[in-house]
């Protein structure tokens, strides 16, 4: 029995075979944890996605917080103190425009306030005609109402014109597209003014009296103006290279967009209806400012005596449209108006339209600078 059982060299393998040898059991070290110049970057690099280098400086992150947060406080404050300065400049013209508007017909005066807020409406519907893009109408209108508030600070209309195209900017409008728009605006209002004029002076035969305004013999102010500025520009862009390439660009891209805008039948009814309807709803504020303090003239006069003046001297770069009340009035004594009556009358017209949205503009202003929408 003994003879049968295995030898011991057969039962169980030899060392050698039954266990691998220590070399081949666990991996080396080496092998096991990845070394630590390759577990992680010994530096970030400036292009990797995955890290973002510390800041530098960690205390100047609030510094700039906060000086960022004052700049936007100043820039809400502008509006706000630009309006009280320029009151405060002009007290006796404040003064007599309130005395005569409390006593002036609360009836005339409500409905000329009505067609105030209006022609904030009509110029909101101009500036989405004069625009492919479409922008949200409630922001719009927002904006041209504040608009006039910055129309005080800077001449010429250049305030509506610097808000509006910031507005566009922050609403995802291109530079060139933005300007393009401001310009058809400036083109389609002033074209409609001109022909709203020719229809009053075709239908109306008082503009006769409107004869002993033009100098004898000499042209306009405006017009030498106009022409000059125009002759300058075009000997710019002759002259300097540089400025060609770009102006052509713009005037490139403003006549696409003036055809893509008039294929469009909204676009058209939204640009020219509502350039045709400011001067008349301008011409009619100025009739109820009128009428409520007994002007004594018809409805169709001071909205032709309105448009002749904006008309005459409307390139005149004045804030606040000073030039034009002073041809307004001019013009208003003009078709038989008594000189007192007719600057109560404008000066009741610049204070329903323009200082008593003053305070709401600005601070309607100031919040849509702190929303960040201009």
């Amino acid at each position: 029995m003994s003879s049968l059982s295995p030898s011991p060299s057969l039962a169980s393998p030899p060392p050698s075979l039954a266990s691998p040898p220590p070399s081949l059991a666990s991996p080396s070290p080496s092998l096991a944890t990845p070394s630590p110049s390759l577990a992680a970057p010994s530096r970030v690099l400036p292009g990797d996605p995955l890290r973002t280098a510390p800041s530098a400086d960690p205390a100047s992150r609030p510094a700039s917080l906060l000086g960022a947060r004052r700049l936007r406080l100043a820039l809400c404050l502008l509006p706000v103190l630009l309006a009280a300065g320029w009151a405060v400049a002009n007290r006796p013209v404040v003064y007599e425009g309130v005395r005569r508007l409390v006593a002036a017909d609360p009836g005339w005066l409500l409905a000329g306030a009505g067609l105030t807020g209006l022609n904030c409406v009509a110029a909101a519907c101009v500036r989405q005609g004069a625009l492919p893009d479409r922008v949200r109408p409630g922001l719009l209108l927002a904006s041209q109402f504040a608009a006039g508030a910055a129309n005080h600070a800077l001449p010429g209309g250049f305030g509506v014109h610097a808000v509006t195209l910031r507005f566009l900017r922050t609403q995802g409008v291109p530079p060139a597209r933005a300007t393009a728009s401001i310009g058809l605006y400036s083109l389609a209002k002033s074209a409609a003014k001109t022909g709203v004029l020719l229809v009053f002076l075709a239908a109306t035969p008082a503009w006769r009296r409107l004869g002993g305004l033009v100098p004898d013999g000499r042209l306009p102010v405006p017009a030498v103006a106009a022409g000059g500025a125009v002759a300058a520009a075009g000997v710019l862009l002759t002259v300097v290279r540089p400025l060609r390439r770009p102006v052509t660009g713009l005037l490139r891209s403003a006549l696409a967009d003036a055809r893509e805008v008039h294929t469009r039948p909204c676009r058209v009814l939204a640009l020219w209806g509502g350039a045709v309807a400011m001067p008349l709803v301008q011409g009619a504020t100025l009739a109820c400012v009128g009428a409520s303090l007994g002007l004594g003239l018809p409805w169709q006069h001071v909205v032709l005596a309105y448009l002749a003046a904006g008309t005459a001297v409307g390139a005149v770069p004045a804030p606040g449209g000073f030039a034009v009340d002073a041809a307004l009035v001019w013009t208003l004594a003009a078709f038989g108006c008594a000189p007192a009556a007719a600057t109560a009358t404008v000066i009741g017209y610049r204070v329903l339209t323009d200082w008593v949205p003053l305070l709401p503009g600005t601070l309607l202003l100031s919040a849509l600078i702190r929303a960040k929408v201009l």
